[in-house]
């Protein structure tokens, strides 16, 4: 377990990525208790300056003994960079929350929404794992409405943003758009057919029972986030031309029924969740709303007339932030408020 300090030597893993720059922005932004900040990357960055508070501090070459004097590493590297490094970091009694899908499923590693689970993080053993980006805003939402009414089953669609991805990605994106405008030919290289204009239902690869690796790891990390593997999910996960923010089209059913109203209720008083749900005034949440923000926006909620007791709700939050660096954040802070 972490020792109670007043400032915490930290590190980040990735941080030349999409999100280990959100993380060394949202650690400088909630003022995070950061007695000296460490940055690692691939040897293509080593040597390169990032600015943080009054700073600029070198991006170093990731390798297995950095992490001595390390009190908590944040890691967004890749599965194979966190299943090489983190065991030695968390041997050398550096906490990691890891951003990658390496530990999620990993019985014996805590995988944590703060706003959902935050005492899984006490059970740790040098490793908690941050969950899947559409996972996160999914269950931050639906949580407190599967406290008071049971959720039995889950539909969701999601409508994810390229960002998802990573930087590549966003460039492709901007590429495509302007090649396209000025009539020239497209070039596809992050993504095997064009993202620009486009709607691809394929968000990783394809598994022997014909979902995708995301949609399958919405399944299981949503029952182990909470708690529940009698609740039933089947999802459809499809990126969209969107730089920042995933959208979700969830429908629920439960135990016990809920009025759209009694949802609104239950939800407009949740940790991390903003209710933005007036129809009648054009009211709903979008991608390009939420960008750069930190809750989960919920709207569209209403009665499921096809089922007894069944809602819909649209759900969406920046994928960045919330879905990735700002829940690694606040695991860390929770981490802290639990050292002793």
């Amino acid at each position: 377990m972490l020792k109670k300090k007043d400032k915490y030597v930290t590190a980040v893993v990735g941080a030349t990525g999409a999100v280990g720059g959100e993380m060394i922005s949202i650690l400088q932004e909630r003022k995070f208790p950061v007695s000296e900040l460490r940055l690692f990357a691939s040897e293509r960055s080593e040597g390169k300056k990032i600015e943080f508070r009054d700073d600029e501090i070198k991006v170093e070459v990731l390798q297995e003994d950095v992490f001595k004097g390390i009190d908590i590493a944040l890691f967004s590297a890749g599965a194979q960079r966190s299943k090489d490094f983190a065991p030695f970091a968390a041997k050398d009694g550096c906490v990691v929350i890891d951003n990658s899908s390496a530990w999620r499923m990993d019985p014996e590693i805590p995988l944590v929404v703060p706003e959902v689970n935050p005492l899984d993080i006490k059970k740790h053993k040098g490793i908690i794992a941050n969950p899947n980006c559409s996972t996160i805003q999914m269950v931050v939402a639906l949580k407190p409405l599967h406290d008071r009414a049971k959720i039995k089953r889950i539909v969701v669609s999601t409508y994810q943003a390229v960002s998802g991805t990573g930087a590549k990605a966003m460039d492709e994106l901007l590429e495509q758009t302007k090649a396209l405008l000025s009539f020239q030919e497209i070039k596809c290289n992050v993504y095997p057919y064009q993202i620009a204009f486009n709607c691809l239902p394929q968000i990783d690869v394809f598994l022997d029972n014909g979902y995708t690796k995301e949609e399958m790891k919405m399944l299981n990390e949503t029952r182990k986030i909470m708690g529940d593997n009698s609740i039933q999910l089947t999802a459809t996960t499809v990126r969209v031309p969107v730089f920042r923010g995933h959208s979700e089209c969830v429908n629920i059913e439960t135990e016990k029924k809920l009025t759209a109203n009694e949802a609104r209720a239950i939800l407009s008083e949740a940790p991390g969740v903003i209710v933005f749900d007036a129809p009648d005034k054009r009211v709903y949440p979008m991608p390009i709303d939420c960008a750069g923000k930190d809750a989960v926006y919920v709207g569209r909620i209403r009665e499921d007339e096809s089922i007894p007791s069944g809602l819909n709700m649209w759900i969406v939050s920046d994928n960045l932030r919330k879905g990735a660096a700002l829940n690694a954040v606040q695991i860390a802070g929770k981490l802290i408020e639990f050292a002793q």
